[in-house]
């Protein structure tokens, strides 16, 4: 490891802390954690009734279902058991079609939704300082992105559970800053991968060997 660099999860190559069957490296981050900060928030899991539900459910479909639900009926089961009545859907314009097929999904497992589209409010980007020359396609209209209209327009629809459907990098930060209630991910956009973001990192050393290189971007 090089000299003077701080130790973290990524560079430890035994995950003792899943099942504490090897031994813990000598700087885990985890081990160097103060005992009362574990405690408190061992506690917080156990009585904060967000935080306990969520968690408890998230973990019962885990152990329940390993390997067995694709991300969609994980999502369903997942809002099943969190009390879910009205599922808010943020979706880009690029995915609309599959936005429009997880809706019925929805319906047919009998859970109500509410869908706001990326470009929804139809604010050109000039008017919010974003120069012509970053537009997509230059010299016309063109909309903005606009997670936080998103998420608003999802609050007023009183949902329960929000769900993204290929929000940009940048923009799903921002409806979940926004977002009033809590937000999980169907759809993680990569306009280059087919919406598949792994496979840059799974062929990092030979298809994508440039994004091991420092280079302007």
């Amino acid at each position: 490891m090089e000299k003077n660099k701080e130790f973290c999860c990524s560079d430890c190559g035994m995950q003792s802390c899943y099942r504490q069957e090897k031994k813990f490296p000598e700087l885990c981050v985890g081990e160097e954690v103060d005992k009362a900060e574990i405690d408190s928030i061992k506690k917080l899991y156990k009585t904060d009734p967000i935080v306990s539900k969520l968690s408890n459910a998230a973990a019962e479909i885990e152990g329940t279902y390993y390997g067995k639900l694709t991300r969609v009926e994980e999502i369903i089961a997942f809002a099943r058991r969190i009390g879910v009545k009205k599922i808010g859907i943020a979706t880009c314009i690029g995915l609309i079609a599959e936005a429009k097929i997880f809706v019925k999904i929805l319906k047919a497992h009998g859970i109500k939704s509410y869908c706001a589209i990326c470009k929804v409010g139809s604010i050109d980007k000039t008017e919010v300082g974003i120069p012509e020359n970053l537009k997509v396609q230059k010299g016309c209209f063109e909309a903005i992105c606009n997670p936080v209209l998103q998420a608003k327009l999802l609050a007023k629809q009183k949902t329960d559970l929000n769900v993204i459907i290929g929000l940009c990098v940048g923009h799903d930060s921002l409806f979940i800053k926004y977002s009033e209630a809590p937000v999980t991910t169907l759809i993680t956009k990569d306009r280059v991968t087919g919406h598949n973001p792994a496979a840059a990192l799974y062929t990092a050393d030979f298809y994508y060997k440039r994004l091991l290189k420092n280079q302007d971007i």
